[in-house]
Order: structure tokens, then C-alpha cells, then sequence
């Protein structure tokens, strides 16, 4: 008993296992304790503005930066030359110039406001006979194999040409500059409407045409209720492509034709030599220009398949 007792006390004691739960509440602690921290770290700012707020901030600041970027070269380049007028320096014309954009003091004296109308005006009435002829046009050619091959030589043939090489044309045939313009405006516009009228036809799934083959429709509830649905995306393309082409067109056709309109303005200003009022028509053409194609992008958008 006594060998047993000594070999007993002999034997080194046995080490205390740690307690894995005190552990893990400590590791639970400490975690929580870090998430505390980076919670009072987080700037109020950022849980304030949210994604829509940064979202935001992301689409304005680029382009404030831009007009920014472009506001300060223009001032450079003024600064440098002498002769082209500052930033505020314009700014200063166009308060004077837009405090009675309406005024009228005969045919050749008018506002600013007036002339961007006469333009539009121009505008309207020529893109309106294009699409006239355009749009129905680009269905036949779509539609018709025979047709888009014959008339495919004399659309490329005639396309690339500028469209105030047409211009004399006009005055030739219609003996006067108004009309003149609009006929200018007509024959650049046309062009893509047809074309991207044509090409959406063209696209059509021909199982819609073989359902509408074994129905027996009629050629016009083909266009109507099959056709017409799904070309009207390209169509709405093209027209918007046909605004554009033609709002820059009719500038420089009234520089040649005069008359009223922004760009017998811009030509009469230059005349006067008053170039602070050529800059302000500048962006009197791009603000319009701007605001047609941005009319024009949502309606195709609002009738885009991928905005449903």
C-alpha cells in the first residue's frame, strides 16, 4: 500500500483545460467592441446622403467639373487673343440681349427670340414633308425586295451629298429663299428616315409575317398591327437622327439665303462686329439642339421594348 501511495503522489498534476465558453464570450466581446468603433467612426454624411444621394452626386459633379474645365479655357483663350470676348463679358451681352428677346422693329431688326422661332419654323415644315415621305418610303423598301434594290444606286448615289449643295436647287426651282431653306432641310433630312425605317422593317421575325400569311391579312393590317408596332424603335431613331442633321443644316442655309432666322442673325452680328453676340448664339443653337434630341431620345425610350 505504501509503494502504491508514493507512486500516486509521484505522478504530475493534471493541467486545467481551458474554458472554450469563456473564449468564445470573449471573442463575442471584442467583436462587438469593433463594430461599435467603426459605427462611431462612420462619417453622419455618407448614412445621410444614402446610394440615391451618392448616386447624385456621381451624375452632377463630372459635369460641373466639365463646364468648369470649359469656362476657364474659354477665359484663357480670350485673355490670350484680345479679340474674343470673355466669359463675362458675354455674360453681360446676354443679360442686355435676353431682357427683350422679343422685340420687333421691322424685318430686319428682331430679337433673338424671333429668329430661333423663324428657324424652327423652317425646321418643322421640312422635316414634316421628309417624314411625309420618308417613313412610308423606308416601309415599301423594307418590305419590298424589288423596290430596296432598285432604289438602293440612287439613295447611296444621293445620300453623301451635303445638303447645301442642294441649296441652289432650291432658289433655282422655287425662286425664293424660304422655301429654299426648307427644301435644303427636306433633303437632309429624309435620308434616315427611310434608311433605319427600312432596316427595322427588315428586322421583323418572319414568323410574324408567315402567322399573318396563314390568317389571310391584308396588306394594311400587315403594316398596322404588325409591322408598324415593331418599326416604330427605328423609326423614332431615325427621326431623331433627322432633327439633328437638320438643325444644324438650316443655320448655315440661312447664312446664305438671310432673311429672319438664328443664322442670318449670327451672319448680321458678325457684320457689326459684335462677337460677344455670335458667342451667345452659339449656345442659344446647342441649348436648342440639345433639348430636340433630348425630346426626341425619351419618346424613343418611352416606346423602346427594353423600357418595358
Amino acid at each position: 500500500m505504501s509503494a502504491v501511495a508514493i507512486l500516486k503522489l509521484a505522478e504530475p498534476p493534471a493541467r486545467a483545460e481551458p474554458e472554450p465558453v469563456k473564449t468564445a464570450a470573449v471573442a463575442t466581446e471584442r467583436s462587438v467592441t469593433v463594430e461599435r468603433s467603426e459605427q462611431a467612426v462612420t462619417p453622419p454624411v455618407r448614412e445621410g446622403l444614402g446610394e440615391g444621394g451618392r448616386e447624385m452626386l456621381r451624375r452632377i459633379i463630372p459635369p460641373v467639373f466639365g463646364i468648369v474645365l470649359m469656362i476657364g479655357i474659354w477665359a484663357l483663350v480670350a485673355i490670350k487673343s484680345g479679340n474674343i470676348p470673355g466669359p463675362g463679358k458675354t455674360w453681360a451681352a446676354a443679360r442686355v440681349l435676353f431682357a427683350d428677346p422679343f422685340y420687333q422693329n421691322g424685318p430686319n431688326d428682331q430679337g433673338i427670340g424671333w429668329n430661333v422661332l423663324s428657324s424652327l419654323q423652317r425646321v418643322g415644315i421640312g422635316f414634316g414633308f421628309a417624314a411625309l415621305v420618308g417613313i412610308p418610303m423606308g416601309f415599301l423598301l423594307g418590305r419590298f425586295a424589288f423596290m430596296n434594290r432598285m432604289f438602293d444606286p440612287i439613295i447611296s448615289l444621293l445620300r453623301p451629298v451635303s445638303p447645301l449643295a442642294w441649296l441652289p436647287i432650291g432658289l433655282l426651282v422655287f425662286q425664293k429663299a424660304d422655301p429654299a431653306a426648307t427644301w435644303t432641310i427636306f433633303i437632309c433630312s429624309i435620308w434616315p428616315m427611310i434608311l433605319n425605317t427600312a432596316q427595322g422593317v427588315q428586322r421583323v421575325p418572319q414568323d410574324y409575317l408567315n402567322v399573318a400569311r396563314v390568317l389571310g391579312l391584308s396588306e394594311v393590317k400587315v403594316i398596322t398591327k404588325i409591322l408598324f408596332p415593331a418599326v416604330l424603335p427605328y423609326m423614332l431613331t431615325g427621326i431623331r437622327l433627322s432633327i439633328g442633321t437638320a438643325w444644324l443644316v438650316i443655320v448655315a442655309a440661312e447664312m446664305l439665303t438671310g432673311g429672319v432666322g438664328i443664322g442670318f442673325w449670327v451672319w448680321d452680328e458678325w457684320n457689326n462686329l459684335k462677337v460677344e453676340h455670335i458667342v451667345i448664339a452659339i449656345f442659344v443653337i446647342g441649348i436648342v439642339g440639345l433639348a430636340l434630341e433630348y425630346m426626341l431620345l425619351t419618346l424613343a425610350k418611352r416606346f423602346s421594348y427594353e423600357a418595358r
